[in-house]
């Protein structure tokens, strides 16, 4: 006699979303259908505004009340229905069942609370605390306790993130401990360093095969999608046009989406355009656009009883109109570096010496909370003009121009960021940091949250503004192809220090360090 088939723990059932934004009623999401078994590992991918984070929040039951949702079918956890459940039944199943990983882990944590004490909430114990962080990868885990959220890097975050989610969790009320049945990650790796990633991936695999938890795994990079998943699906424009094991969608794909996913990825593989690798080291000018000597940066931990070392002694010369590319884990110093040349921070020791005319500016991770949300595009671009004094035709005149710059429409001006898509804020704060051309231009991870074509669109527009205005360009990244990519030279940072600097495709193909090695052996690759 057979066993009988177990229950899945979530059931998507021919549900059907939609929502209201800025003020127009749009469908999101339409006749999905969904079976997450006990144990299983679903990736669902798609690019971005495909419905991936919406479809997450209903399983979740963590649809926004503002935005008036309308649904149709169900979205059921544990044998609840997530979208008529009464208030007590969702906190019981958020606490029992679920976890959660976001992608942007700065809005899920609490900015005003230790990571300790937040970590302490599921454990209740320090100790617990220390063992999860340094599980998802966190050196000096016992000082990381005693730092607030902004005191850590994007990639830090995102592994505290981590913890929380998959932390025992103590039911007090009987006394036991239990860990979550389903794991909802919401693009967990986008944020992390191909090592962390790969020990996130593999902790979510672990949590699979040793306690039987699932786990939707939502994700624009298919590559990190068939490392671990299952199955995988993919929706499109909020229909699941693709479904099936994970094998058989990345190697036999069906639907003409699926292949495109396939085709715009970043591959170390992929031909580097050396159109725009320019500059020749062995041509260099004497002087150099930037030039760092014994550059080095502390943090203190409790009133400064205890010190983090950032950026740890960087010695860099880097030349007029080149590009280079800082790689390393998160917490390896390379966003630190960045904020010191940019003015944004002020070292504890060494110095930074600019070049050339303009100030340094700096194109951030997220496009999103750089920009002022009340401010529309045209006015954050115009105060950008402000010290030139120009008069209010010509402002408008060089705020259309610089719009033009990026391939935004002048219509753009008028529209406010929560108004765009990722790629276009990212595109607006290109706009204003080029609209007067910068002394050198800084990138922090600009396109670490942006799907693969988006991504590949504001990588070529930085390559074509370099290469039109001939900045120099000092670019930060976790994604070693998009160093390759994007820098005639790749410097390796590791622990506040640079181990290997070298020319990009040297790097690359041939690294002398072993932990740039580890680096590249770690990118998720698709094999055939």
């Amino acid at each position: 006699m057979s066993e009988p088939t177990p229950s899945p723990v979530a059931v998507v059932d021919d549900f059907s979303l939609s929502l209201v934004r800025n003020g127009v009623r749009s469908q999101v999401l339409k006749h999905v259908d969904l079976h997450i078994q006990p144990g299983e590992i679903l990736g669902l991918v798609g690019e971005s505004g495909s419905g991936k984070s919406v479809l997450a929040l209903s399983l979740l039951g963590l649809l926004p009340p503002e935005s008036h949702p309308v649904t149709e079918g169900r979205v059921t956890v544990d044998g609840v229905d997530l979208l008529h459940a009464r208030r007590d039944e969702l906190r019981r199943v958020r606490r029992e069942v679920l976890g959660a990983i976001f992608q942007d882990p700065m809005t899920s944590l609490n900015p005003t609370m230790r990571i300790g004490r937040q970590i302490g909430e599921c454990t209740h114990d320090d100790a617990e605390s220390v063992r999860l962080l340094e599980t998802v990868g966190v050196r000096d885990a016992e000082l990381r306790l005693r730092v607030y959220p902004h005191q850590l890097s994007g990639g830090l975050r995102q592994r505290v993130m981590a913890a929380i989610a998959v932390a025992d969790k103590d039911e007090r009320s009987d006394a036991k401990t239990v860990r979550p049945r389903l794991i909802v990650a919401d693009e967990p790796t986008t944020a992390l360093d191909v090592t962390v990633q790969a020990q996130l991936l593999d902790l979510l695999r672990e949590l699979r095969d040793d306690f039987g938890c699932s786990v939707l795994l939502i994700t624009h990079d298919l590559g990190v999608a068939d490392q671990i998943a299952d199955r995988l699906a993919v929706l499109h424009h909020g229909e699941l046009v693709e479904i099936g094991t994970a094998a058989d969608v990345v190697r036999a794909p069906q639907h003409e989406y699926t292949h495109s996913l396939l085709a715009s990825r970043l591959t170390l593989k992929m031909p580097r355009d050396e159109r725009f690798a320019t500059t020749d080291s062995r041509s260099a000018p004497i002087e150099p656009a930037v030039t760092i000597r014994e550059l080095r940066k502390t943090f203190g931990v409790r009133r400064g009883s205890r010190e983090i070392a950032a950026v740890d002694g960087v010695d860099l010369e880097i030349a007029a109109g080149e590009a280079l590319a800082i790689v390393g884990e998160s917490g390896s110093g390379k966003s630190t570096l960045l904020r010191i040349v940019a003015g944004l921070e002020r070292p504890t020791s060494g110095s930074v010496a600019l070049a050339g005319d303009g100030d340094p500016q700096m194109v951030f991770q997220d496009a999103g909370s750089s920009l002022t949300p009340w401010l529309s595009v045209g006015e954050t671009l115009g105060e950008r003009l402000r010290p030139l004094k120009l008069s209010r035709g010509e402002v408008r005149n060089r705020v259309i121009e610089a719009l033009a710059a990026v391939d935004l429409a002048p219509e753009v001006a008028k529209a406010r960021p929560g108004e765009l898509s990722g790629g276009q804020r990212q595109r607006v704060g290109l706009a204003r940091a080029t609209m007067i051309p910068p002394s050198v231009l800084l990138c922090d991870e600009p396109t670490s949250a942006l799907d693969a074509s988006l991504a590949k669109s504001v990588l070529a527009l930085i390559r074509d503004l370099r290469a039109k205005i001939g900045m120099t360009v000092l670019f930060v990244t976790h994604d070693l192809a998009v160093a390759r990519l994007m820098g005639d030279r790749i410097a390796v940072m590791q622990s506040g220090r640079i181990v290997e600097l070298g020319l990009a495709e040297q790097v690359v193909s041939d690294p002398r360090e072993p932990y740039t090695r580890t680096l590249l052996a770690a990118v998720p690759e698709i094999a055939s």
